[in-house]
């Protein structure tokens, strides 16, 4: 033996014995037994290493955390409890699919599939890339694919070897040859048979005593909304605001912002009881039926947007020379993922992080709000941190907010529930370089107050509990 064979062997035992290995398969199954390891015949490795591809699902588990338990506050609602059970197990019906499988890959496999990135269009007829078998010659080989939302078909079989249920969810190909046999594999076809927007499925491919499995994506191509960027500032953003009873406070940020953007378009969702019209260009101002609330006069705002963002200020801010819209855009349009940055309100900031656990299916998920946002930081931009919470002043996408929105059965108080509603949807930066100032209180705004000032406890926990399927969350 060698010198160079005996290292190879020493070498692999002792990658084996560390367990570090069985990462390595999990990435380059296809080739390593080839590139790596140099043994001429899988079938002298390990029985362990020639198992067949395993699948588990993630096992639900209990969370848990320092807030209060909302089941408390519905333990004697039986109803709602129920039908929190059925609403919350259809989502996960419409949510879920194969591809949450998770999927390990078994060692020093001979065989060569897709491991990730093979979409198909539903309903149409696909190549499935890079199938192959690589091992020792044989006098024949035989190989099985087997689908469960899918057919498999063979395009011009030919004569390099036999295949039997072409066109149907099980295909079996047999040859003479390790070339024959690769032939065939590499025009192996797979058409889905039904249309979604998107499902996955997963595909059996054996040979031998080697049995692995590779997911297939069934997606159906979504058409852009692109927003033309045009010329300047004016054609990238609009500025929007809802406004309750403070018609002095609307007017002076309206001129605060005439100031610095002259032209720049102002939307206003009003909800007042006795409404007031607003003048002046650029403005354009809907009329709510009154106390409809904040959130959905927000909404109602943000549907008015033609611009690619929008800026969220409250109605008794103003704009100063520190108020710079155009390096909030110069910070989402340097990294595209960004759906939101937050500024700075004053001296106030507040950036947040969130941590949510999905819990178990009957008593729910964990939410816990930490103060501060996270260590990263937004390429290029050290005063931006990403964050989970921000301030009410921002800029955001618009299209991006337009899949969240508001739920407008929060009138008075309601800023965190977006936020988390937007969890796992929106990726939210903090900058604390951008800021706008807060207008004084005046005396005699106690009416507006009362309004204000008025708790939704109630339906706060009502939609953590039912509709975010909350467990528990320190959010009160």
């Amino acid at each position: 033996m060698s010198n160079t064979s005996h290292f190879r062997k020493s070498w692999l035992v002792f990658l084996l014995l560390s367990g570090v290995v069985s990462l390595c398969l999990v990435l380059f199954a296809p080739t390593l037994h080839k590139r790596l390891v140099g043994i001429k015949d899988c079938r002298t490795l390990p029985s362990a290493l020639s198992s067949a591809t395993k699948i588990s699902r993630h096992p639900p588990t209990h969370c848990s955390c320092n807030g209060g338990l909302l089941k408390d506050f519905f333990k004697n609602d039986n109803g709602t409890v129920r039908r929190r059970q059925e609403e919350y197990r259809k989502h996960k019906t419409r949510t879920s699919s194969s591809l949450d499988l998770l999927l390990v890959a078994p060692a020093n496999s001979p065989l060569q599939y897709p491991i990730q990135g093979f979409t198909v269009v539903p309903l149409q007829r696909t190549l499935i890339p890079g199938l192959g078998v690589y091992a020792p010659d044989r006098d024949k080989y035989k190989v099985s694919l087997e689908a469960s939302r899918g057919l498999l078909s063979v395009e011009e079989p030919g004569t390099d070897g036999l295949v039997e249920g072409d066109g149907g969810n099980q295909l079996n190909i047999t040859a003479l040859s390790a070339s024959g046999l690769n032939a065939l594999l590499g025009r192996v076809h797979y058409t889905s048979m039904v249309y979604r927007l998107r499902m996955g499925d997963l595909v059996h491919f054996l040979f031998e005593k080697h049995n692995v499995t590779f997911p297939v994506v069934t997606q159906q191509p979504s058409v852009p909304i692109i927003f033309d960027l045009g010329e300047d500032i004016n054609s990238q953003v609009t500025i929007t605001t809802k406004t309750f009873l403070r018609y002095f406070e609307l007017n002076t940020l309206i001129n605060s912002i005439r100031q610095y953007y002259k032209t720049m378009k102002i939307i206003i969702a009003d909800d007042s009881f006795d409404p007031i019209k607003v003048n002046g260009s650029d403005v354009e101002q809907y009329f709510m039926p009154p106390g409809q609330g904040w959130f959905a006069g927000r909404t109602l705002a943000v549907s008015q947007v033609t611009t690619k963002y929008f800026l969220w200020v409250d109605d008794d801010f103003y704009f100063t020379k520190q108020t710079q819209i155009e390096k909030l855009v110069e910070v989402m349009e340097s990294m595209p993922e960004l759906d939101m940055v937050g500024a700075v309100v004053g001296r106030n900031s507040f950036s947040f992080r969130m941590k949510y656990e999905e819990g178990h299916e009957d008593e729910g998920g964990c939410l816990l709000k930490f103060r501060g946002p996270y260590k990263e930081t937004v390429p290029g931009f050290p005063q931006c941190s990403l964050s989970n919470v921000v301030v009410n002043f921002f800029l955001a996408r618009t299209d991006s907010v337009q899949k969240v929105l508001f739920d407008p059965r929060l009138k008075r108080q309601g800023h965190t529930q977006f936020f988390v509603d937007a969890v796992g949807k929106l990726l939210i930066a903090s900058c604390n370089h951008i800021t706008i100032d807060h207008q004084r209180q005046r005396p005699g705004s106690g009416k507006y107050r009362s309004f204000r000032n008025h708790k939704e406890d109630d339906m706060h926990r009502f939609l953590y509990f039912f509709k975010s399927h909350f467990g528990c969350t320190n959010l009160f």
